[in-house]
């Protein structure tokens, strides 16, 4: 009887999200299943029937939804996830010097990596599996941006809207490995997520971490009525490419629709301190990566095929993501930019929440964490004195497009 209803229960959830037929001969777009706050299906339903090939308007070029990835589709970060494997199977090699993954990395933090690593040929494993000290300096400058003992890991300066060092940090940790050597570790990390316990944790080092992921069912089926509707999806992400390819499979999301930040190889195919540039500005290390003005850029250049410095910019209706959804500050960019649904995780993170609450074109959707969501954020969010991060990393007020500030916000959706 129990098997029975399990089949009953999974054949109408078939059906719900079956395309079904007009009295024209036309097919309906697919329905949206699962539970969301309020009226959000029901929003992004309109946005699909009315954006989707599925309408009934031919000729339409397919339209574009693109999504974050870790704690958007994703519950936990799958690099920190895949890192935190590297560490405990000593995939990770020395560097000559650690200052050469980096260009920020302060003298202060490679003293502290190399008394607690050792020192020894480059190129050799770092033994992190049984050295808890190397492995807890990594994992705080990854962090926090911090050594152990507090003392700040990166230094100098870097446009705040185009790249955080430790983000671009990961990739350059795995320099000298090949990128399928990292897909494996990916693989490797995913599986034991993938088992480990809904909400368990990690001891790696004396650092507690998530140790299980979970892919998120009602952004897995966003995802296939989207497709299923003729939206070309992407995945953005500001971690490492061939990390992020190996989790977006999962939805049905291919590496050709995966952007993350992809690292430049050497003449045999490995990885090293370089990534790929955008907006006209040619690789680095580190400088330019999908985060924040950065996911824009690389959504302009990759999906629309917008180069040099006007990728930067925001693009005409036509050339913008029509469904964008994110949860954090560095995806605050290009959710703006869609122009028939903004999608927001909501996990605290001010500059993004200004903007859904503030709901300045009537297009913006706050969700709670459809896992474990936050607790209501006491506080108003300091949308008019300090949620907007300026490239050089000063704070001030958020800004509507007329220019005009946006009053502090209350959260509401939790």
């Amino acid at each position: 009887m129990r098997q029975l209803l399990a089949w009953t229960l999974a054949a109408a959830a078939v059906l719900a999200a079956a395309p079904t037929a007009h009295p024209d001969g036309r097919t309906a777009c697919p329905r949206l299943t699962g539970t969301w706050y309020g009226d959000n299906r029901a929003h992004l339903q309109q946005a699909i029937d009315a954006r989707g090939t599925c309408s009934g308007r031919p000729g339409r070029p397919r339209p574009v939804a693109a999504f974050d990835w870790d704690n958007t589709v994703v519950k936990n970060d799958v690099t920190d996830a895949t890192l935190a494997w590297a560490l405990r199977h000593d995939a990770l090699l020395r560097p000559g010097r650690w200052t050469d993954t980096s260009a920020w990395l302060t003298a202060t933090a490679e003293r502290a990596l190399t008394r607690a690593c050792g020192t020894g040929p480059a190129g050799t494993a770092l033994p992190t599996s049984r050295n808890a000290r190397c492995t807890d300096e990594i994992l705080e400058i990854r962090e926090r941006g911090t050594t152990m003992s507090g003392a700040p890991a990166f230094a100098g300066h870097w446009n705040h809207r185009r790249t955080v060092p430790q983000y671009a940090w990961v990739p350059q940790l795995f320099t000298g490995r090949t990128p399928a050597e990292l897909a494996s570790y990916a693989r490797a990390a995913r599986r034991e997520a993938l088992a480990a316990p809904a909400g368990s944790t990690r001891r790696v080092g004396t650092h507690t971490l998530p140790a299980s992921v979970r892919y998120y069912d009602q952004q897995r089926d966003l995802i296939r009525t989207l497709r299923r509707a003729g939206f070309d999806v992407y995945v953005v992400s500001a971690g490492s490419e061939p990390v992020t390819e190996v989790w977006s499979r999962g939805v049905g999301v291919d590496a050709a629709h995966t952007l993350a930040i992809r690292s430049v190889l050497d003449r045999r195919g490995r990885i090293t301190p370089w990534n790929e540039g955008c907006g006209g500005v040619p690789a680095t290390r580190g400088a330019v990566i999908p985060y924040i003005d950065g996911k824009r850029c690389w959504i302009n250049q990759e999906i629309y095929g917008v180069h040099g410095p006007a990728a930067w910019q925001r693009q005409p209706w036509p050339h913008r993501p029509a469904i964008a959804g994110g949860d954090a500050d560095t995806d605050v960019t290009f959710v703006g930019d869609a122009t028939a649904v903004h999608l927001v995780v909501n996990r605290n993170k001010p500059e993004l929440m200004c903007r859904a609450y503030d709901d300045a074109d009537g297009r913006w959707l706050v969700n709670p964490m459809f896992l474990e969501p936050l607790p209501r954020r006491t506080a108003p969010y300091p949308c008019s004195t300090t949620a907007f991060t300026a490239p050089d990393g000063t704070s001030g007020p958020v800004r509507r497009d007329d220019g005009s500030v946006v009053p502090d916000q209350r959260d509401t959706v939790y």
